[in-house]
């Protein structure tokens, strides 16, 4: 739970690095919380308010964590528009989260396993 408090202390810090394991420790607790959202928002009847509010509250937080991300890789944040290009895009994007980052320090920070 520590990673994603972190990520959203970090609300909206563009510079540095992520870790691979602070990234998609977010990804796994953004999706319990959006499935709990869904399950509440039909129980109680909200018409897809609640659904449509926590994505919009933790977006910021999710582009800053992603180009961190990037970052570790030793890639620019602008790889993150790699998503537009259709399929093919989205499926790199996943590869270049799941890569290693590089050890050491890079031009983006220090290394977040040091």
């Amino acid at each position: 739970m520590h990673w994603y408090l972190d990520v959203l202390k970090n609300y909206a810090v563009f510079q540095g690095r992520a870790s691979r394991q602070q990234y998609w420790m977010f990804i796994l607790f953004n999706l319990i919380i959006t499935i709990a959202t869904v399950f509440l928002d039909s129980m109680v009847g909200a018409n897809g308010i609640l659904v449509l509010l926590y994505p919009l509250a933790v977006l910021i937080p999710s582009i800053a964590v992603a180009i961190r991300r990037l970052h570790d890789t030793d890639r620019s944040g602008w790889w993150l528009l790699i998503a537009l290009v259709p399929l093919i895009g989205s499926i790199w994007l996943v590869v270049l989260f799941v890569f290693r980052g590089t050890e050491g320090s890079n031009q983006y920070g220090e290394d977040p396993h040091a």
